[in-house]
């Protein structure tokens, strides 16, 4: 490790929970505290302790504007940074510590440094001159993270770890977060609020950014989520004014998605015409995949599978009938027959109900008001955690979409529609202001109906078309959910090019 150089000493006392005065960044390697950590399989890994980091001058909120890192025995400069933001809901998020249990624990245990930063949220307040002033609202949660990616690269020849190779991960607003790291880098639009914080003056773009069902493109989710799921049974039982917005929410979605000019692998445009077919074959990959590794998957739900034998090799390697042993009868076609001479059924899914599957989702876990992001005073609803995260100092809610503002007979206001953009990927990734991160691994669940299923496909699509390296699938059975198949991430974040 290299010797540290501290630019700055800190050089004011801060007050938990007040507006604090000005720090200063710094970095001293020999304040590391050695400790050990017990995965569940019993190996141990010794690595050393960097706590509370303020990665920004001007500490505003002192409970969540630090963050921590764990350095790995045996890490280098080359190592890899594995950013893990806890961030659910658009709420603050206090920096964590390392888990044995989570992707903290494996990424220590593959030998990446680990950096957990705190950010505010749609809920955290200071207390300036005696009055309680909501600092967290859009865009903060991002500016902290950004803030922290910046100190990572401002200390980068101080601190063990490549800065060059920070790959964040987040799930649910989280996984927004960690595509918004992604998708955003170095866009001057953050530039002034940055500087007022006092962040460091360096680059924030991300190597890779790892998305748990990912809660983003706020202002398309409403559409997409009743396109989805406008037709179900669950939907359908609402009273009439929530059934009516549903209606018209989803009429909104054919427009937008066609706006896109997705494309498939095979180049084919994906439009609101064919948009269902797609969902349905990546539902059915998902789910092939898991029957392969031997998940069973039942027919009540939607599925069609194969009832026709399995193939098999030509006996012995192409054996010819005059060769055969005395006594063995050659199959029709040269091909022996299943063992115990009975079919192989369900072998291969070949077909999926989507009317019956998207009714198996609802079920399996209640459906969201209508509309479910932007609800704030529309067929009587109160407002959402999102519509929180739009709203002001004074802790008062805000609609951030033209339709649901409409509603209230208003429209959005320009801070809002501002705001939303920052916190929005998808208005990013192509725009040509942003670095965008060349590797990607993004998962939603196969019933996770948080936010619907077009949301994350939309994300990855559109950033495959820009050429980057996207590994995503709905993954089967998984509800609202991160951190999970921890080997099959890190096997893939291994691949990587370093």
């Amino acid at each position: 490790m290299k010797k540290s150089i501290i630019l700055l000493a800190l050089v004011t006392s801060i007050t938990t929970g007040m507006q604090a005065a000005s720090t200063q960044l710094q970095f001293d390697p020999s304040q590391g505290v050695e400790r050990t950590l017990t995965m569940p399989t019993g190996q141990t890994v010794r690595y050393t302790a960097y706590e509370k980091l303020w990665y920004v001058t001007h500490v505003e909120d002192t409970t969540y504007q630090y963050m921590n890192v764990y350095v790995p025995e045996g890490a280098t400069q080359h190592s890899a940074i594995f950013l893990k933001n806890n961030v659910g809901g658009y709420m603050p998020s206090r920096p964590g510590t390392i888990s044995a249990g989570d992707a903290t624990g494996m990424a220590l245990l593959r030998g990446y440094v680990v950096a957990i930063p705190g950010a505010r949220g749609r809920t955290s307040s200071v207390t300036i001159k005696k009055k309680q002033v909501y600092n967290g609202k859009a865009p903060a949660g991002l500016l902290d993270l950004k803030a922290a990616v910046r100190y990572l690269r401002h200390f980068d020849k101080e601190m063990p770890g490549d800065a060059e190779h920070i790959i964040s991960d987040g799930t649910s607003a989280g996984g927004a977060m960690s595509a918004l790291l992604g998708a955003s880098g170095n866009n001057p639009a953050y530039e002034p609020l940055l500087e007022k914080m006092g962040a460091a003056q360096e680059r924030d773009d991300i190597f890779a950014a790892v998305c748990y069902c990912p809660i983003t493109d706020l202002a398309h989710a409403d559409m997409a989520y009743e396109w989805l799921y406008g037709n179900t049974a669950s939907r359908q039982a609402d009273d009439e004014a929530h059934r009516q917005v549903s209606k018209e929410e989803a009429a909104l979605f054919p427009a937008y998605v066609n706006s896109l000019g997705l494309k498939l692998k095979d180049g084919t445009p994906l439009t609101a015409d064919n948009y269902l077919d797609f969902i349905k074959s990546e539902i059915m990959r998902a789910a092939q995949i898991a029957k392969d590794a031997g998940a069973t998957i039942p027919d009540s739900i939607g599925f069609t599978f194969s009832t026709e034998g399995g193939t098999f090799a030509p006996l012995n390697g192409g054996m010819k009938p005059d060769k055969m042993p005395a006594g063995m009868t050659p199959p029709k076609g040269g091909m022996m027959p299943p063992r115990g001479g009975s079919k192989r059924v369900g072998e291969y899914i070949t077909d999926l109900d989507m009317t019956k599957y998207l009714n198996y989702v609802a079920q399996t876990t209640p459906l969201k008001t209508a509309p479910a992001f932007d609800a704030l005073g529309v067929a009587g609803n109160e407002a959402s955690g999102e519509n929180d995260e739009f709203g002001d100092a004074s802790n008062n809610p805000a609609n951030f979409t033209p339709y649901s503002a409409s509603k209230n007979g208003t429209t959005v206001s320009e801070t809002v529609k501002a705001n939303e953009l920052l916190l929005n990927p998808m208005q990013q990734i192509g725009s040509g202001q942003a670095t965008v991160a060349p590797h990607w691994y993004i998962r939603h669940g196969a019933i996770d109906r948080d936010t619907a299923f077009p949301i994350p496909l939309n994300l990855a699509l559109k950033l495959q078309n820009a050429g980057k390296d996207v590994n995503y699938l709905l993954a089967w059975n998984r509800p609202h959910s991160g951190d999970y198949a921890l080997h099959e991430l890190f096997d893939w974040l291994d691949s990587l090019p370093k």
